[in-house]
């Protein structure tokens, strides 16, 4: 069982982290890279992460009821992985994202919406190498509502440098 470090809880809220900035004036939804890989069975990436799908669904739907901008992002590779670099060779898993590959495809419970921005990328980072910066600045979106499955790596990676 995890016991929580009080005295280190104690040191960081004196020093005053843990603070909450709420919501800004101009939202978005943001789903990184929710793709059938990910819940379909026999896919090499299939993370068993059912559930989540179906929470992400439910902050996407509230996102467009109160008419707020919606954002997806996708891994989108080359044929044989040339433009996945050095981490397509390592992670073979990665030709899901192929072009004719199903694995690759959002969900049906899960998918934008006629009119909605899909950001194609290649690497961790929704940022990296893509338009997304531009997008958001665009729509003057000032907070980023998050939801994701790879939380280690693309979440967290796009997190950061959002």
């Amino acid at each position: 069982m995890f016991e929580p470090n009080t005295a280190l809880e104690a040191d960081y809220a004196a020093a005053g982290f843990g603070g909450s900035l709420g919501f800004g004036e101009r939202p978005c939804g943001w789903v990184v890279d929710m793709s059938k890989a990910y819940v379909t069975a026999g896919s090499p990436l299939n993370a068993g992460c059912e559930a989540a799908y179906e929470s992400a669904a439910r902050v996407v739907a509230m996102a467009r009821q109160w008419g707020h901008p919606v954002v997806f992002t996708k891994v989108e590779l080359q044929a044989g992985g040339t433009n996945g670099g050095l981490f397509y060779k390592k992670v073979k898993a990665l030709a899901c994202f192929e072009p004719g590959n199903a694995m690759g495809e959002f969900t049906h419970h899960l998918a934008p919406e006629p009119g909605e921005i899909v950001v194609s990328k290649q690497y961790a980072s929704a940022f990296f190498g893509t338009s997304l910066a531009s997008t958001l600045n665009f729509l003057r979106v000032d907070t980023v509502v998050v939801v994701g499955v790879s939380t280690s790596g693309c979440v967290r990676a796009s997190t950061l440098d959002a």
